[in-house]
């Protein structure tokens, strides 16, 4: 499983894998050095000048480890305890005692120069720092990041707290790499830590994967394993039928093509039939567009006032390009009641239930809802940072039992029992127009094939990212639209 684990989670798991390996501390801590080397290989060529930033704790441990590593390696390596506290960890006094020539960093005096071109390895704190850095590392942290040397962090920044967001005014490295022991941490996937945080990767120092798994864990990562599973193979004598057909109810005058990327979306992701219910206006674009979707049209030439019959459809989505009136948020008010199959609520779907707060109570269970941050805020009111965001995601999804995925540059999805889900795929050049519109398309084509909302909301999530991330090789960030992100699909069995 893709556990997030606490800072405390995560030195469970290391006693216990001491006791039950049995290994001891200091030689777990030599295998964690052997693999964060292994990981940091692209960024040595065995000519520039290495710091090694050391801390007095288990990290600055680790530190100590990798430079006796590179120093065996040949490499031009520097190493400094920084004396943070008067206090060593056992490990970090032991492997302090295989080392010559490390220099001690008390206050401002002793101070190296860093160049831009130099490479520097920060195990300073780690993932069990409570407070903000202050004096000499907090000194030393400035040093490094002025410097614009690359900077690797071991397990995680230093000063970036593990399960929160920064601290108000602490002081952090600014990693460009981060090897991160076993489980990433939460702040990683937070938009606070995000200058903090460039590229980071799990590696694995053997802890217990049994132990882990006990943990009691409500946060979880995405990965390509964790998703391929969940996808079902095709039969090969199956049909349209077997595929299932959504519906998707989108689109106001001027706001036709957020149908279009809708529908168009749904049929790259494996739907059998879809049909879209538009405003009159709308019928002439979805036709020609998307030939291969059906298409009702609203008696209304510009905006949606009326219900299809439903019952032919096994999913259904509303929202995209909608528009705001009563009229719409009457029909809103009529599907949430007489809505018997799986249905995804985006864009002005949400921010009508938002401006009328008894319709929230008639969302059906199991609903799968697509706001991105603001459309979230006007749902439960404003938050304060991530961590309060997150908090009331989680109270949100368990007092109306459905599905939140609450879309940002990290995605999360939410469990309606406030198990949380974070995207790792996906880029910049995903803030695009009509980018949620094919989120729901392919949330919508999933459902109608019959997964579950939860495996719906976390395939079509991976999926959209990754086609994101397709997409962006091929034509670069900048002049992504969101119908190259609809051509990059590519789920497969």
């Amino acid at each position: 499983m893709n556990e997030i684990l606490t800072s405390s989670q995560q030195r469970e798991a290391d006693g216990y894998t001491i006791m039950s390996e049995p290994i001891s501390s200091i030689l777990l801590m030599e295998r964690a050095a052997s693999e964060f080397l292994k990981s940091i290989i692209p960024y040595i060529n065995g000519k520039q000048t290495i710091h090694v930033f050391c801390g007095t704790g288990n990290n600055g441990g680790d530190g100590l480890a990798v430079a006796r590593m590179l120093r065996e390696k040949g490499c031009n390596t520097h190493v400094y305890l920084v004396k943070h506290s008067t206090q060593l960890s056992s490990d970090c006094i032991q492997n302090l005692a295989k080392l010559s020539n490390v220099i001690t960093i008390e206050d401002d005096t002793t101070l190296p120069d860093i160049h831009a071109e130099h490479i520097v390895i920060d195990a300073i704190f780690g993932s069990g720092l409570t407070r903000p850095v202050e004096g000499i590392a907090a000194t030393i942290i400035t040093l490094i990041n002025q410097s614009k040397a690359c900077v690797l962090s071991i397990d995680i920044p230093s000063g970036l707290p593990c399960d929160s967001v920064p601290f108000v005014g602490g002081i952090v490295i600014n990693a460009h790499f981060t090897a991160t022991f076993e489980r990433p941490k939460l702040a990683f996937f937070l938009p606070e830590s995000s200058t903090y945080i460039n590229e980071w990767k799990v590696i694995s120092i053997g802890l217990n994967q049994h132990y882990i798994s006990t943990l009691e864990c409500t946060q979880y990562y995405l990965s390509a394993q964790f998703i391929q599973e969940k996808i079902k193979p095709r039969t090969r004598f199956s049909h349209k039928g077997t595929y299932g057909h959504g519906l998707v109810i989108a689109g106001s005058k001027g706001k036709i093509g957020a149908a279009v990327l809708s529908t168009r979306a749904a049929l790259r992701s494996g739907i059998g039939l879809v049909s879209a219910h538009v405003p009159e206006c709308g019928y002439p674009v979805i036709q020609s567009i998307v030939p291969e979707a059906m298409c009702s049209t609203d008696s209304d030439s510009e905006k949606i006032t009326s219900l299809p019959i439903l019952d032919r459809y096994n999913a259904i989505a509303i929202g995209p390009g909608l528009g705001i009136c009563e009229d719409t948020t009457h029909v809103i008010a009529q599907l949430l009641t007489q809505c018997s199959v799986s249905l995804v609520i985006d864009a002005d779907a949400i921010n009508s239930i938002a401006s009328h707060p008894t319709l929230r109570n008639t969302i059906p269970p199991f609903s799968i809802l697509t706001p991105h941050p603001k459309e979230f805020e006007r749902l439960v009111g404003q938050t304060n940072n991530s961590i309060d965001r997150l908090e009331k995601l989680k109270q949100f999804c368990k007092e109306h039992q459905v599905i939140t995925v609450l879309k940002d540059a990290v995605t999360v999805i939410c469990f309606p029992n406030g198990q949380l889900y974070f995207n790792t795929t996906g880029n910049p050049g995903m803030a695009t127009a009509g980018s949620g519109d094919v989120l729901t398309g392919m949330i919508l084509a999933l459902l109608a094939q019959g997964y579950t909302p939860q495996d719906s909301a976390l395939i079509a999530v991976y999926h959209h990212g990754k086609a994101g991330d397709l997409a962006a090789k091929h034509i670069g960030e900048f002049g992504m639209i969101a119908s190259d992100i609809i051509d990059s699909i590519r789920i497969t069995s």
